[in-house]
């Protein structure tokens, strides 16, 4: 049974990469119709009363449990300084569902599940050493959802909103004191800056705040960073501040990216249009727009499988804030199959980072103990 599960599993993400190809020959067209779902939406099955209270509505929590992808590091040995005080973490992951017959995952769909855990050991990983991570299943909108501007896409994010604030409120309940970081990417990072502008006026929860790492989703230095009433890192040390960050490499194509940023209201409710977007630099902590390779203290390679996945050699890969606000690497870095069209490293905004996305966890929360 395992390995039909494990065949299912393969074939699905081969699925993805062939339907990843297909867009760079046919264009969106192609993408939609084969991945937008076309039945309408539907209300998807209620979750189980107290879901968030007990473990069965995390990927990872504190709870002892066997190989918690989150506590996962790799075999590299890396300088380890253990913090004052551990932070509190709360990690949305990205989207792991190509459903096509719902708008929104079922919360036992077992593909989504197993490709959920695999983000967050190559992501959620990069914050272990600083504190506990909890990481929500949530009945996410599915890939599709993200290719179309129909009804039905809004209504599944809103449905996936709804679970990932939820699971926000037990956070805090079971963490009611000390410091936290807030972390996601893509799908994750949407939900996680629209909890931050809902918790604008939340002074308490402010000053808990060392960072907010909202990957791999644009940010508008004018209408979205102010709406959140949190400025920009601007260095290694500065605290309660976000952190944001789009991967690319030449030749890049961000005109898709470009376009639907523009096409979106702000926080403010304002156009985004023509607007920059967020880049901090991960290699400096947003120090400066440019970094070198040597800056570079450890790229993560594999697909998120415990044992294939590696821990490679400091100093390969530098990045510098370009544009509008993109993140261009200084070369093409061959680290698997998931680049998008348009040389776009989405799949691998914090697998490039990895190691000093967690020097930079440790070292920001070192600072806000200070």
């Amino acid at each position: 049974m395992a390995r039909k599960f494990l065949y299912v599993v393969a074939f699905f993400t081969a699925l993805a990469i062939a339907g990843m190809i297909a867009f760079s020959f046919f264009g969106p067209r192609l993408m939609q119709s084969a991945l937008v779902p076309h039945v309408g939406f539907s209300e998807p099955p209620g979750l189980p009363a107290n879901f968030y209270s007990g473990s069965d509505g995390w990927i990872s929590r504190p709870d002892g449990r066997r190989d918690d992808p989150a506590r996962w590091q790799p075999a590299a040995k890396l300088a380890e300084a253990a913090p004052a005080q551990k932070a509190a973490i709360f990690f949305v992951h990205p989207t792991s569902s190509f459903e096509t017959l719902h708008w929104n995952a079922p919360i036992n769909d077992r593909i989504a599940k197993a490709q959920a855990g695999r983000f967050v050991r190559i992501q959620a990983s990069a914050f272990a050493a600083a504190g506990d991570i909890w990481a929500p299943r949530y009945r996410q909108a599915v890939f599709g959802a993200f290719l179309t501007e129909k009804a039905d896409a809004a209504l599944a994010l809103e449905r996936a909103y709804a679970d990932v604030k939820a699971a926000f409120a037990q956070f805090l309940a079971a963490n009611p004191q000390g410091p936290i970081m807030l972390a996601a990417h893509s799908q994750g990072s949407r939900h996680l800056l629209r909890l931050l502008h809902e918790e604008a006026g939340n002074t308490a929860l402010k000053a808990r705040l060392v960072a907010a790492y909202v990957v791999g989703w644009p940010v508008s230095v004018e209408h979205d960073l102010p709406a959140l009433g949190l400025p920009a890192c601007t260095g290694p040390e500065t605290t309660g501040c976000v952190m944001s960050w789009q991967s690319f490499a030449a030749p890049a194509d961000t005109s898709a990216v470009e376009a639907s940023f523009d096409r979106e209201r702000g926080l403010d409710g304002q156009s985004r249009a023509g607007s920059a977007m967020l880049c901090t630099n991960p290699l400096n902590g947003g120090a400066a727009p440019d970094a070198p390779g040597d800056a570079n203290l450890g790229v993560l390679r594999g697909d998120g499988e415990a044992a294939s996945t590696v821990l490679l050699t400091p100093g390969e890969i530098g990045a510098r804030c370009a544009g509008r606000g993109f993140l261009m690497l200084d070369s093409a870095p061959k680290l698997g199959t998931f680049v998008l069209p348009g040389n776009n490293y989405h799949v691998y905004d914090y697998p490039l980072f990895w190691a000093n996305i967690r020097a930079d966890a440790l070292g920001r929360l070192a600072a806000w103990q200070r």
